[in-house]
């Protein structure tokens, strides 16, 4: 393995950026499609985004997810296409279009030609395209660009117009009117979900209007209240509520008389008090009175119109209990008039509005007028009548379009259905067959928006869109529809090559009734463009006219994912489409995400410049931490994440910089094995490699449930909760694995046993790495390529490899008292720092008291070391009798007995309170507990037990205190001793050896000799602590600790420190390169008393580089011959006679110490 640098120096961008490097040399993402062709087939659609804007993180988010889990469905033997496709037609695009020309009309679009409009609108289609390639690929996800699908294409609209002849053909198809969200910006009907894109408070007129009542002797008159003025010229009925009762009332003032609901006789000005209540009676015996209209737009309707109806739709929470209705802007209005025969179902409709939300020429006072704007006039008008009772304002929220951004109105528009709500029982029931996650999105909100789903507009009175494939005579009697260009082509005789409006609408087809019937003509409209992402799943493959098999073999799709907005958009036509088609859900499986906001909750504006843009995040970070700082949030759960720059530095930070950390110091004490053996390093295979380390057998088994665990998770598409078990793992791995078995991997236990760590930690970070490819493709393909140097036969790249497959037998035992021995850890820490006694002060004793033999024993036994090492206790004491220390408390779970007990459960949880120190302890071994007259026992989740300490009788908490958890219970002996005084010194010590190791920036594999320089006047007392310690130190520094006067003058010190008053004493700390330790007296003897030559013997030793005579002495079998040197005889020089390489061998040799 080449060696690696520090981690302040490893630039994560960068690596990736080598990577894509890489990937791109060897064709990676076509080679594994390539490699896997023969695999089953994983079908997964990928709805298609508009080009005409750039991503941002909500596409990433989703990308993101699409990657993980493809890129997973590839590891486990799958072959996924993955093609990207692009949404080109509707609204967005003719937006653009609109501003680019200033166009404010639909006539300008028919005076420049449609032609010209819709060349117009391709040009931009594709704008963004390369921008979009290069985010989506910088962010890790593989998806070919190359082979996308493009919703003008050809082939997929005739796809479109496949699906929508088979609808037809079914009797799902009819036209009507329908009033319908109309945006007057973009001079088009919006589907409800678009309708619910952009809602903003703003103020609106609410008025109160007479209505005369004709022949009433009173001179009564109906009064409906409004926020919508300019709906009043529309007038067609009044409707009130069959069941609420009305007053008739006069004003004490004036005397006018006014018919309103009792229950809003307050609404009225001035309130009740100022009426007398003249009548009472039901809403039904109002029904067909006749009143006097407000305006004479429509007196042509009189003969049927102008009179009151009901429904239950009139409520009694605002206004006055009569509503006014104009059907052409209602949806309400239009169906109760439709009801009630003042309007017939196949009529025209009088709308009185144009598509630019200008009154027509019937509203004579207000004709070319936009609507809102004439609210103000209207008013004046009805005020001049005589027929205004109060007027003002009121803040609410409104529907803006969310392109053009102007206000919505409910308008009647002619359009083409298809009948949903016939669809409704199916819906639901291939709902049911589907697989959400989080799953509640499912069963509440889709499942709600399908049971209250309505026939669905699929039309608009647009031109940049797949035409609706219908023809018809110019009787109406005859309606030809196109499911092919082939029939098309065959019907009219001509030739076609795109079926966009400007090259079909001139197309007629003869009639078939005969020629006297004329021709048949293409209706205007073009499909909804969510009608065409609907029909994804079979036109990106130009079903049927092609790929049949493919497709029949594999629907549903295994697979889709896209943000909770799609619930009321792709989602939701994704699976009328295929109910209506094939009667089945479209996909198997499903991921919803939730929202990426800005930091401060609002919706990311590029206008308001409130969140950073992602190429500069991933520039600064790398994709790998940004993707995963998405997946590892709320938003993976359908939940609103906000967005913040600091949370990807966090992950940086917190997972990626330590797992780096454990491979860097993998790859290092590696590189120090092979100076020592003089070999490679050769990993021992997982199925071979047998320890008898217990941190070994644990990371193993805990690598073999990561497999397991995550693999059991993919499959059920769980990323909420795979991905905080993978960080997990890396932090056991890095903080537990690593961190406790530093002197094995540094080879302080021997080769064997540091081999044998090496090849553990090894296997464990190959396998992590591949487990983890789907989530961070980068960092893992990185560290795989310089792992897989050591391990002959593996593949080219860790995204060619399977996903490891679980190998070895599980320890759960083992697994299980490592994470106690953790939270053993934790709590005695908890202890430590409650009485501000840090790590380095050494304790007597810690008591463990649990009531598990098994755990005890392991913690005892091979847990044990490694406990009193990292919390510093001299000695650790079992104890299995939890009443000798503690006093058991039963609380009970109120969130798990609310489920089980409902309205008894206050009963329960007294009985849970009165359980005797018996009880509890039979309940913690049968794991259940039976109340009195309850037959069902309770469970662990109902009842938790506390363990409070019982501290010894005559100890204060100063001397003895204890923490726990309801499972483990520490006590930690905080008693002075005066005989572990000296290992707290040493461990001082050696934290400072440690520390100017690392501020000098050596590595782990420099090699440094340390020495000791006391600077106190009674140096015995430094020396006495060093002495006592000795073993400790050089256990913990990996080489003894010097006497400075022993330093040779011909070292070279690479740092030193003086530390002053650390626990009383004074110090300095020299770390030189390990220099040559000379016996003058026996060199000198090799020269026979030549003093001269004898010291050209040491010049030129020491000019040697000291790592390449070190090698020369072990290949020389400690002995090395001189005969370079000019004028001096050729002599052999013995190690340890006439020298030792270090000073430290000089002093092992002669059995000396600190005793000198």
């Amino acid at each position: 393995m080449e060696d690696v640098c520090e981690g302040k120096e490893f630039s994560f961008p960068a690596e990736e950026e080598k990577v894509l490097r890489f990937w791109t040399q060897i064709d990676a993402f076509k080679t594994q499609l390539k490699r896997t062709e023969h695999f089953p087939e994983y079908i997964f659609y990928d709805g298609p985004p508009f080009a005409t804007g750039l991503p941002h993180y909500g596409h990433i988010l989703a990308g993101t997810i699409k990657d993980i889990v493809t890129r997973y469905q590839t590891m486990t033997g799958h072959h996924v296409t993955r093609r990207f496709g692009w949404d080109c037609h509707g609204l967005p695009v003719e937006n653009e279009i609109d501003r680019k020309l200033n166009i404010k009309r639909r006539d300008q679009v028919l005076a420049m030609g449609i032609g010209n409009y819709n060349e117009e609108c391709r040009s931009i289609v594709t704008r963004y395209v390369e921008e979009w390639e290069k985010v989506i690929t910088r962010s890790g996800r593989w998806i070919d660009f190359g082979d996308d699908y493009k919703t003008m294409d050809l082939p997929f609209m005739e796809s479109v117009w496949w699906v929508f002849a088979q609808l037809f053909d079914k009797g799902l198809v009819y036209k009507g009117f329908k009033v319908m969200p109309y945006s007057t910006g973009c001079k088009t009907p919006l589907s409800n979900f678009e309708a619910g894109e952009n809602y903003k408070l703003v103020p609106d007129p609410e008025i109160m209007v007479t209505f005369p009542v004709i022949g009433d002797e009173d001179g009564a008159a109906f009064v409906a209240w409004t926020t919508t003025p300019w709906t009043l010229p529309s007038n067609l009925a009044l409707c009130v509520n069959a069941s609420f009762v009305y007053v008739k009332v006069r004003n004490k003032k004036d005397g006018r008389v006014y018919v309103v609901a009792e229950s809003r006789l307050s609404a009225l000005p001035n309130g009740a008090d100022s009426f007398e209540v003249l009548e009472k009676f039901c809403g039904a015996s109002l029904v067909g009175k006749k009143y006097e209209p407000l305006f004479d737009y429509f007196e042509d309707f009189s003969s049927v119109a102008f009179r009151v109806v009901a429904d239950g739709y009139v409520t009694d929470d605002s206004g006055t209990g009569i509503v006014h209705c104009a059907p052409a802007f209602g949806e309400d209005d239009y169906r109760v008039c439709l009801e009630n025969k003042i309007i017939k179902k196949g009529e025209i409709l009088v709308v009185a509005v144009d598509e630019d939300g200008l009154f027509t020429e019937r509203i004579t006072h207000f004709s070319g007028r936009y609507v809102k704007d004439a609210d103000k006039d209207i008013i004046e008008a009805v005020k001049a009548k005589g027929r205004l009772v109060k007027s003002g304002s009121f803040m609410h929220n409104y529907p803006y379009c969310w392109r053009s951004d102007t206000p919505l109105i409910y308008r009647a528009v002619p359009s083409w259905f298809v009948r949903v709500e016939q669809l409704k029982e199916q819906l639901l029931k291939n709902l049911e067959d589907t697989k959400w996650v989080p799953h509640h999105v499912k069963t509440k909100r889709f499942h709600n928006w399908l049971a209250n789903a309505r026939d669905w507009a699929v039309s608009r009175s647009r031109f940049w869109g797949t035409p609706l494939p219908i023809w018809i005579s110019d009787d109406g009697e005859e309606i030809v529809v196109m499911d092919s260009v082939e029939k098309l082509e065959k019907l009219s005789g001509v030739k076609v090559f795109d079926l966009h409006r400007h090259h079909i609408d001139q197309i007629t087809i003869p009639s078939s009734r005969g020629h006297e019937f004329g021709v048949l003509r293409r209706v205007e409209d073009v499909f909804d463009c969510w009608f065409e992402s609907g029909s994804m799943p079979y036109a990106y493959i130009h079903y049927p006219f092609e790929n049949k098999e493919l497709f029949e073999e594999n629907f549903p799709g295994h697979f889709v994912a896209e943000g909770l907005d799609q619930t009321r958009g792709w989602f939701y036509t994704l699976m009328v489409l295929s109910t209506a088609l094939f009667d089945k859900p479209a996909f198997r499986n499903l991921v919803c995400n939730g929202l990426v906001l800005a930091e401060d909750g609002k919706k990311m504006s590029k206008k308001l410049k409130n969140y950073p843009p992602p190429m500069d995040i991933i520039d600064e970070y790398g994709a790998d931490a940004v993707r995963l700082y998405l997946i590892n949030s709320p938003v993976v759960r359908a939940e609103p994440l906000r967005f913040k720059k600091e949370g990807v530095h966090g992950v940086v930070k917190d997972v990626f910089l330590p797992w780096y950390n454990a491979y860097r110091f993998l790859v290092q004490n590696v590189k120090r094995l092979e100076t020592e053996i003089c070999g490679p390093f050769v990993p021992i295979d997982l199925v071979t490699l047998q320890s008898s380390n217990v941190l070994d057998q644990w990371i193993h088994s805990a690598t073999q449930s990561l497999v397991q665990s995550v693999r059991q998770m993919m499959d059920k598409y769980s990323l909420d909760t795979v991905v905080p078990y993978l960080l997990k793992f890396l932090d056991n791995l890095t903080n537990i694995y690593v961190r406790f078995n530093r002197k094995r991997l540094k080879g302080r236990t021997g080769k064997d046993d540091c081999h044998t760590a090496l090849s553990t930690l090894y296997n464990v970070l190959l396998t992590s790495c591949k487990v983890m490819s789907p989530f961070t493709p980068f960092f893992t393909e990185t560290l795989y390529q310089n792992l897989r140097k050591v391990c002959e036969g593996s593949e080219e790249s860790i995204h060619y490899c399977s996903f490891p497959q679980e190998e070895g037998t599980r320890r759960e035992r083992i697994e299980k008292s490592v994470v106690r021995m953790m939270q053993i850890i934790d709590l005695a820490r908890n202890v430590r720092n409650n009485h501000e006694l840090p790590l380095k002060t050494p304790l007597k004793e810690m008591i463990v008291v649990h009531p598990d033999a098994e755990f005890l024993d392991d913690i005892t036994g091979k847990l044990k070391q490694y406990l009193l090492e990292e919390l510093n206790v001299r000695s650790l004491v079992p104890c299995n009798d939890i009443l000798k220390y503690a006093t058991l408390k039963a609380e009970p779970n109120f969130s798990e007995l609310r489920k089980r007990q409902g309205k008894s459960i206050g009963l329960v949880a007294a009985e849970v309170k009165k359980m005797s120190q018996q009880d509890i302890l039979r309940f913690e071994k049968d794991k259940k507990f039976t109340i009195a007259n309850d037959e069902e026992p309770l469970e662990q989740a109902h009842i938790k037990i506390v363990r409070v300490f019982k501290r010894p009788d005559g100890l204060k908490d100063t001397e003895v205190d204890a923490a726990g958890d309801g499972d483990v219970l520490v006590i930690l002996d905080l008693r002075a001793d005066e005989s572990l005084k000296n290992e707290g010194v040493a461990r001082e010590i050696v934290n400072r050896i440690q520390k100017l190791r690392k501020l000098s920036g050596l590595e782990p594999t420099d090699v440094v000799e340390v020495y000791f320089e006391s600077l106190d006047e009674d140096e015995s007392v430094s020396h006495q602590v060093v002495y006592s310690q000795e073993q400790y130190i050089r256990d913990s520094i990996g080489s003894p600790l010097l006497l400075s006067c022993l330093m040779p003058p011909h070292a070279v010190v690479i740092a030193d420190e003086i530390f002053r008053d650390v626990a009383k004493m004074s110090y300095k700390i020299s770390l030189p390169r390990e220099a040559l330790k000379f016996n003058e007296e026996a060199i000198l003897a090799l020269f026979s008393g030549d003093v001269k030559f004898a010291s050209g013997l040491q010049t030129y030793l020491l000019s040697r580089d000291h790592s390449n005579l070190k090698s020369e002495f072990q290949d020389g079998d400690g002995k090395i011959t001189v005969s370079c040197i000019e004028k001096l005889p050729a002599v052999t020089v013995v190690l340890g006679e006439h020298l030792h390489v270090t000073v430290g061998d000089y002093l092992l040799s002669k059995g000396r110490n600190w005793k000198i």
